[in-house]
C-alpha cells in the first residue's frame, strides 16, 4: 500500500481506533506511538553487480507505559499530511518499523475497518538473490523466492559461469 491509499484509508474512516497486526497474527499494543515518519532510501548493489535502489515511507511505532494513549486515524493522517515534504512521493511503499525483540519493518498490506477501528494488517519483507542467472544459485533456493525481471542492459557485470565459489567474482 502507497501513501496516497494510506492516506485515502485513513481518511476514509476518521476518528477511529487503530489497530497494526503484525504478520505473527499479533496486534501491536493499542497505546503505540508514532514517532518517526520517513523517508527511507537503500542504494545497493546485488550479487550481480547491478546497482539498485528501493525507497519506502517508514512509520516508527513505539510503545511507552502511557497505557492510556491512543492514536487515531484523523491524527495519524494529520501527522502524514505535516510530514509531508519529508516524503517525496505519494507513491511511497508504506512500511510500520516495530521492536518486539528486534527492530523489524513490515510493509503494510491492508486495512479494513469494522466502523470503529481500523485494522492494518503486514506482511513480510524477504531476501532474495537478485542475479541468480548469474550466481548460480541451487535450483532449491532459486525456486524460494520470485525474481525482479532485469533489463539486459542492467544486467551485471560479473562473467557467466562465475557462480559462488571462493574468487568466483559473484558474492
Amino acid at each position: 500500500m502507497n501513501v496516497e491509499q494510506f492516506l485515502g484509508l485513513l481518511e476514509a474512516h476518521p476518528n477511529q481506533a487503530l489497530c497494526i497486526v503484525l504478520p505473527n497474527g499479533e496486534a501491536i499494543a493499542p497505546h503505540f506511538h508514532i514517532t518517526e515518519v520517513g523517508h527511507v532510501t537503500k542504494n545497493f548493489m546485488d550479487c550481480g553487480g547491478t546497482r539498485r535502489k528501493t525507497e519506502s515511507c517508514l512509520l516508527q511505532t513505539w510503545v511507552y507505559s502511557d497505557v492510556d494513549h491512543r492514536l487515531e486515524t484523523s491524527k495519524l493522517a494529520s501527522i502524514l499530511r505535516i510530514a509531508g515534504d519529508v516524503l517525496p512521493s505519494l507513491d511511497l511503499p508504506v512500511e510500520i518499523e516495530h521492536e518486539s525483540g528486534v527492530v523489524s519493518q513490515y510493509p503494510v498490506s491492508a486495512g479494513s475497518s469494522d466502523g470503529h477501528t481500523l485494522t492494518l494488517t503486514t506482511g513480510l519483507k524477504h531476501t532474495a538473490c537478485l542475479a541468480m542467472d548469474l550466481c548460480c544459485t541451487p535450483a532449491a533456493t532459486a525456486a524460494a523466492e520470485p525474481v525482479t525481471s532485469v533489463a539486459t542492459s542492467d544486467k551485471p557485470r560479473v562473467k557467466a559461469g562465475a557462480c559462488c565459489t571462493p574468487g568466483g567474482g559473484c558474492c
